[in-house]
């Protein structure tokens, strides 16, 4: 026996016979990461809705899903006004009912971070399906 670690001499190559049935392992490493139920993606959504939740108790408003809950722009205005200490500049509708109106909200709130030189990427009010 040498004084060096067996460790160090073993193939880093998996056995030939040694096939996975998962599906996971045979996606790369880097499609794992960008898959939509990535538990880093998981982890960073529950730790931004509970903090969106923390400043929102101010105004009586809770985020339970962030794909859907700030959809009519509400929940994201009562959380830019408690983190900026100010009112939207202009009026939005208190109760959007239809599609149009949730949208305005949402550009009343991108304006104001606008008018306050917040920059934002790749974001914009409405989605584009091409």
């Amino acid at each position: 026996m040498s004084g060096s670690h067996p460790r160090l001499h073993q193939s880093a190559a998996p056995a030939p016979n040694a096939l996975s049935s998962d599906k996971d392992a045979e996606m790369p490493a880097t499609e794992k990461d960008l898959a939509e139920d990535a538990p880093w993606k998981k982890i960073q959504q529950n730790t931004f809705t509970r903090w969106c939740n923390e400043h929102l108790k101010c105004v009586n408003k809770r985020i339970g899903n962030l794909q859907t809950d700030l959809s009519d722009g509400l929940r994201l205005i009562g959380l830019l006004e408690v983190l900026s200490q100010k009112k939207m500049f202009r009026k939005y509708n208190q109760r959007p009912t239809f599609r149009q109106m949730q949208l305005e909200n949402v550009s009343v709130a991108l304006e104001f971070l606008e008018k306050e030189n917040i920059k934002l990427v790749s974001i914009g009010g409405c989605e584009r399906n091409e």
